[in-house]
């Protein structure tokens, strides 16, 4: 997808649709889109090599949550998304019901549009260490799980992906979950979307900081990663207001103007290259974040770990989680 910033493969595949002018997918890409009351679900299934090559992104299975109302005080809102992140969670994983978890929460706690990860590993129930020291008072429908928020390179001075390797090798989890922040091309998305995928992830991807990946390459196990949108980028914001002053002046003009027909002549991937071009000298490499972000981070982190939560304990309610965590 070119330049264009975006780490969701829904993103990646309108961007894909709206440059190549294609009615239908990209070849070796399946979709299924479903609604479940306020969660519109869409698995992305990329299945070879000309769909990864398409759409910059790994083959496996994406999962896209768009929950329009996810940070509001809905009750009936929030207890939905939670059940059905956790069945796609459960879907995605395909392990067995005593299967250990390692959940990686990944980010800057001290950064709040990046302290999504440590943030849900706040809120998991975690149980590794009953299974070890007091097995007998472990209650049914439990599994062992585990969890890590190791901070990033520039507050531990160590990769995180070494860390991270560094407790697979010792507590040999037959499966790692991986949380992280990532990066949007559109606001609307910004903490309104959850994504799964079974490709792993690259810590820091979503700032443009890529470090050594997580995935089951680099770990010897299962890696899903789960992300939500917290930044978008500039560039992206500029090209989009850009659009917006097109078709106002469409709307406006009985003709052609000469602005118009230029601005109207460029696809977005170029658009967005002439945007970044102007902006880099001035801002760089400049995220933004809503200013209300520490109180939607606050919220979407509660609801991925009681995803995560009914999706690794079986024999759970929301109800009983949300009473534990008290």
């Amino acid at each position: 997808m070119g330049n264009i910033r975006t780490d969701l493969a829904v993103e990646a595949r309108e961007l894909y649709r709206g440059q190549s002018g294609a009615a239908g997918e990209a070849p070796g890409v399946r979709v299924e889109e479903q609604t479940s009351g306020p969660v519109s679900v869409t698995r992305v299934h990329v299945e070879e090599d000309g769909g990864a090559e398409a759409l910059g992104k790994p083959c496996g299975t994406y999962v896209t949550l768009d929950i329009p109302a996810l940070t509001s005080s809905d009750k009936a809102v929030y207890e939905q998304a939670c059940r059905v992140l956790g069945e796609e969670l459960t879907g995605l994983m395909n392990s067995a019901p005593d299967a250990t978890v390692l959940v990686v929460g990944l980010g800057n706690w001290n950064v709040t549009p990046d302290a999504l990860g440590p943030q849900v590993v706040e809120k998991l129930l975690v149980t590794r260490h009953l299974f070890t020291y007091m097995p007998e008072q472990v209650a049914g429908g439990l599994r062992p799980v585990c969890a890590i928020s190791p901070g990033v390179l520039g507050l531990t001075g160590v990769e995180t992906g070494e860390i991270i390797r560094g407790v697979v090798d010792r507590v040999k989890p037959d499966a790692v979950v991986a949380v992280d922040a990532l990066a949007s091309r559109s606001m609307t998305r910004i903490s309104t979307t959850i994504q799964l995928c079974d490709t792993g992830i690259s810590p820091g991807a979503g700032v443009g900081n890529k470090r050594k990946e997580l995935s089951r390459k680099t770990l010897g196990v299962p890696v899903i990663a789960i992300g939500v949108p917290t930044v978008i980028d500039a560039a992206t914001i500029t090209s989009d207001t850009l659009d917006l002053l097109v078709e106002n002046m469409k709307a406006q003009a009985e003709g052609s103007s000469g602005l118009y027909d230029m601005l109207a002549s460029f696809n977005k991937e170029e658009q967005y290259a002439l945007v970044s071009e102007v902006l880099s000298p001035h801002l760089g490499n400049f995220m933004v974040t809503p200013k209300e972000v520490d109180t939607m981070v606050e919220k979407v982190a509660k609801v991925v770990a009681n995803g995560i939560n009914l999706a690794l304990h079986a024999g759970i309610t929301l109800e009983e989680v949300d009473e534990y965590l008290q």
